[in-house]
């Protein structure tokens, strides 16, 4: 064998081993909701069912308190905390992923003026290199994402004037192109996009109060449209200019309390609040316009029509919404009109705000409730049919002192384990069939 083709057969094992090396390691979930923001989850290869009634953990990692769930990219793990002794600091951290190890933290002091006190509510938003960091308070920092190396920070009181929701800023940060697009709720600059490697503004829009919903991509009449669901609308913008395409109003009868993030499906936009009930809009796709379908809400968040979730997305299929309701009940409503189907109270112990967070896998959901259990099931028309649930992560105090505690942040699934965070703890545990769990 010559020198060059000894240099040509080692570069081609060397590329070889690093491309199995991410076969094995699998999908990233490197954002709000999964790698399409849409809580889909496509590995294969995951358990059927739990044979125990404990999930075997792989590691656990100490961080504080907070309601942001982890993201997961490029090997490494991220999630936020805020300490508050000796002073009060929101914090960003990345493991990595097999370990568990420490690889970097970056703290920055953040007083909070805000209810529920337990810390940074988004998720971190990996693109590219980078982290994006969203606090409470609206500080918006970019990391280098290997080495936690601060690259551009944005800080409320100094770049933007926020108007702060009385929870705080809680939008997880959308990556979209060479922009980083946030809602911030700031005057004049409800949603601001900035070059995602510098920093500098490119374009703001909407004088609207901030709401906790997350904004979202979606295709509409042969166009790439930003959802946002802010305080005061739904509104549908131009993702490169701001440009307002289309807005609907959804003012807070009560109180700006809206947190599910907008579901689509095929030409419906649904939303729902706690206070509010539920939104069904039809998306026109001969043009960039939106029209109302129905609009259902009840008495009050006990006495409930349709749907009034508070934290819990959604999920719709066809001419179906499974959505968990305001005290925990798990619902099916006719797509079309938003009549009930069906309820089901198996899933989460029925108590105020109640919470479950839906993953698809194929054909089957992934559910984790806010007792730290993670159930698998499927949902049709018929009903919720349950497979198997087990333990991940035991609730604690920090995000709800009632009821015991709860888990309240969205898991991450990747490289075919589960990732989940308490006030207490991050935690590792293996999803693969091969593991038998």
């Amino acid at each position: 064998m010559n020198k060059t083709n000894h240099v040509i057969l080692l570069f081609g094992m060397v590329i070889g081993l690093a491309t199995c090396g991410r076969q094995v390691m699998g999908d990233d979930w490197p954002q709000w909701r999964g790698p399409t923001r849409d809580g889909v989850w496509k590995e294969t290869g995951i358990v059927d069912k739990f044979s125990i009634p404990q999930l075997p953990i792989r590691w656990r990692a100490g961080i504080g308190s907070g309601y942001s769930g982890p993201t997961v990219a490029e090997g490494r793990v991220y999630v936020t905390d805020r300490q508050t002794d000796p002073r009060q600091t929101e914090r960003v951290h990345c493991f990595e992923w097999q370990t568990g190890r420490s690889l970097w933290s970056f703290s920055y002091d953040c007083t909070y003026d805000v209810g529920y006190t337990a810390g940074p509510r988004a998720s971190v938003s990996i693109d590219d290199g980078r982290a994006y960091a969203l606090g409470t308070m609206g500080h918006l920092h970019c990391l280098e994402a290997a080495s936690g190396k601060l690259l551009w920070k944005k800080h409320p009181g100094v770049d933007y004037n926020i108007r702060l929701p009385i929870w705080g800023i809680a939008a997880a940060p959308l990556i979209d192109g060479d922009l980083v697009i946030v809602q911030l709720g700031a005057q004049g600059a409800c949603l601001v996009a900035l070059d995602k490697k510098t920093g500098v503004e490119r374009w703001r829009a909407l004088d609207d109060q901030a709401s906790y919903s997350a904004p979202i991509i979606i295709q509409q009449a042969g166009r790439r449209i930003l959802v946002c669901w802010t305080g005061n609308n739904v509104v549908g913008l131009n993702p490169g200019s701001g440009e307002v395409l289309w807005k609907y109003p959804f003012s807070p009868n009560q109180m700006i309390i809206n947190v599910p993030t907008p579901v689509v499906s095929g030409d419906r936009l649904f939303l729902t609040g706690f206070y509010d009930g539920a939104l069904m809009l039809k998306l026109r796709q001969d043009e960039p316009r939106v029209e109302k379908i129905w609009r259902r809400q009840g008495t009050s968040e006990r006495h409930t029509d349709a749907l009034h979730a508070m934290i819990s997305t959604p999920i719709m299929e066809g001419d179906y919404v499974y959505g968990v309701d305001s005290y925990g009940e798990l619902r099916c409503l006719d797509a079309r009109t938003g009549d009930r189907i069906w309820e089901d109270l198996t899933a989460v112990p029925k108590a105020r705000w109640a919470t479950i967070h839906m993953v698809r896998n194929g054909g089957r959901i992934w559910m984790f409730n806010e007792r730290g259990e993670l159930v698998i099931g499927t949902f049709s028309a018929q009903g919720f049919h349950e497979i198997s649930r087990a333990k991940l992560i035991e609730p604690t105090t920090e995000q709800l002192g009632q009821r015991g505690g709860v888990c309240w942040s969205h898991p991450a699934y990747a490289y075919r384990h589960v990732f989940a965070r308490n006030d207490r703890e991050l935690v590792c545990a293996s999803l693969a069939a091969e593991d038998r769990l």
